[in-house]
């Protein structure tokens, strides 16, 4: 099988996932949990956990927001070397006009990184939450026509890499950088 023909039937399994846009509860979700992956969203969150808190908390705060921030300007780099296109649609302007790029999946990735990180920081209630949440974002993504399948799946090898990556790094991590992780 060449790439133009599993390019193909990438297309065509994507095109068969994806939920046609209006105003169906099944739509609206898929929106919702589409932005919910945003790294701007996570950023923000977890800065503001780091802020407000001291302990267990800060501190992953902290490793969660460095692996947030680094994956997304790794899968930037990625997707303007690649530049695979988006597939057609009308939905998602703001991602479609700021980042026109699909492959890797920034979401897809950053759900994967989040959801490994989460099963190896803890705690327990923490860590099913992103790991049921993770995979919902990743089918978003599809579901409103922003990627194509290859783009997820590529996103989520890249995301649970990078995941491992930062929890295997996290002593030398809160060593180099201890008032990150210091109260």
């Amino acid at each position: 099988m060449n790439w133009k023909s599993l390019a193909a039937a990438d297309a065509r399994l994507t095109e068969r996932l994806r939920l046609q846009q209006g105003q169906s509860v099944l739509w609206r979700t898929a929106t919702i949990l589409a932005h919910s992956g945003d790294s701007w969203f996570w950023t923000i969150g977890l800065f503001i956990i780091w802020l407000l808190t001291r302990g267990d908390w800060h501190n992953r705060a902290a490793l969660l927001a460095g692996g947030v921030v680094g994956l997304a300007l790794f899968v930037f780099a990625l997707k303007f070397t690649i530049r695979r296109r988006r597939p057609e649609g009308e939905w998602g302007a703001i991602y479609r006009n700021t980042d026109p790029h699909s492959f890797p999946s920034g979401h897809a990735a950053r759900a994967a990184l989040l959801a490994v990180m989460a099963l190896g920081l803890g705690p327990a209630w923490f860590a099913i939450a992103v790991v049921i949440w993770a995979p919902l974002v990743c089918l978003a993504r599809i579901w409103t026509g922003l990627h194509y399948f290859s783009d997820i799946l590529g996103g989520i090898a890249l995301g649970a890499l990078a995941g491992g990556l930062m929890l295997t790094l996290q002593p030398f991590l809160m060593n180099v950088f201890p008032f990150l992780f210091t109260a």
